[in-house]
């Protein structure tokens, strides 16, 4: 579906963003210990959660209903100067963390990849500071436990909420997904406000391999997908 008529990323160019009074603010009620294991597919560096029942949800926002959370995971760029998906007046950040949610009230998963209000992810921007944000850390940590292609570890009793910005300031708009087939699903809530990184957790990510365990190392960077045509959709903002 990569050649439709909404896919993503964008670039969102805050002059011809449009302020929309009826965005309210967006909840997330998350039970840490849905969170369940940390995994390299290759592609990406990925949390899975356990999303059998509402125990972790997103609403409110542009949202109706409660969308249950079932992954986050990390786009970034081989040096701090690149990385995030969606771009911000050209603005690139080093990376992009986006948590997936979608809604159940299309059965399950592959159902709602069929529809085009069946997933809401956030995005949430990572800059290079001077002060980064410690929650951070806990992904980080489990970086050498998933070295290569295919390598899993347990990931519990973890609350993504502590990613959050202060500001719940948003962007939003009808994309897609950013990897194939691209189904174009998805509400997106893209958080104006970045978190910190450091360099050096910057470089911890990029030590992650695409290849296997007893394949030649291949750095995973770079996995990001390049911008997309906006084709006339509008980006609304929550704020002025």
């Amino acid at each position: 579906m990569a050649k439709g008529d909404k896919q993503s990323p964008i670039e969102i160019n805050t002059k011809d963003v449009q302020h929309d009074s009826s965005l309210g603010p967006w909840h997330a009620s998350y039970d840490p210990g849905a969170a369940k294991t940390i995994l390299n597919n290759g592609r990406t560096c990925r949390v899975v959660f356990d999303d059998m029942f509402d125990r972790s949800v997103l609403r409110g926002g542009p949202l109706t209903g409660a969308y249950r959370l079932r992954q986050l995971h990390l786009h970034w760029g081989s040096s701090d100067d690149h990385g995030s998906e969606h771009v911000i007046d050209g603005v690139k950040y080093a990376a992009e963390l986006h948590m997936v949610h979608w809604n159940p009230k299309h059965g399950n998963f592959a159902g709602a990849l069929k529809q085009p209000d069946g997933v809401a992810v956030v995005g949430i921007f990572l800059k290079v500071g001077k002060n980064p944000k410690p929650e951070m850390k806990r992904i980080l940590a489990e970086i050498d436990n998933i070295k290569t292609k295919g390598k899993e570890a347990p990931f519990q009793h973890f609350d993504p909420s502590i990613l959050f910005p202060k500001s719940r300031d948003y962007w939003t708009y009808h994309g897609s997904f950013t990897t194939p087939p691209c189904e174009e699903c998805i509400t997106w809530i893209l958080l104006r406000e970045p978190i910190e990184v450091s360099s050096d957790q910057m470089a911890k990510l990029r030590t992650l391999s695409k290849s296997g365990e007893n394949e030649p190392v291949k750095p995973l960077v770079d996995n990001w997908r390049p911008l997309q045509p906006l084709k006339g959709r509008i980006v609304r903002a929550s704020f002025k």
